[in-house]
């Protein structure tokens, strides 16, 4: 198994946290501060590629982040000019998240993005608890 991460999916998730049609309230906080911290000016931004929340964290099916992706500036991005310096990626892949464009609407920032998801975190509406039970079926790596 190769350790390249693969390219963007065509479009964001159903579940992906970037997107505005997405409820509030499906991951825990904790996954929300990631997004803003990939706001931050180059330097002080994560090392980590944002990753699909779909796969197990030890699949072969793990890809870029497609929301991530569509949301930030690829070519100002710390992770992804790391991630190809260290093999994580290839040539390909990472030129697939500088030229991303989403074809659904995605909030403008991590932050507005965390803002949204953390808002209902307390009390999920019906379609987010929805969603919350289909990725805890799908990830076999989440704990329930």
């Amino acid at each position: 198994m190769s350790s390249s991460l693969r390219p963007p999916a065509q479009r964001p998730c159903e579940s992906c946290p970037y997107r505005r049609d997405v409820p509030a309230g499906i991951w825990a906080r904790e996954e929300y501060a990631k997004l803003r911290r990939y706001d931050a000016e180059t330097p002080d931004q994560p090392t980590g590629l944002f990753q699909c929340h779909q796969a197990d964290a030890d699949s072969a099916l793990r890809r870029v982040c497609a929301g991530w992706a569509g949301c930030h500036a690829g070519e100002e991005l710390l992770a992804l000019r790391l991630a190809v310096l260290g093999g994580r990626i290839d040539a390909t892949t990472y030129r697939a998240v500088v030229e991303y464009v989403s074809p659904v609407p995605l909030f403008a920032s991590g932050s507005d993005a965390a803002a949204h998801g953390e808002a209902d975190i307390d009390a999920p509406a019906e379609e987010a608890r929805r969603l919350i039970n289909k990725i805890t079926r799908t990830r076999n790596d989440l704990v329930q």
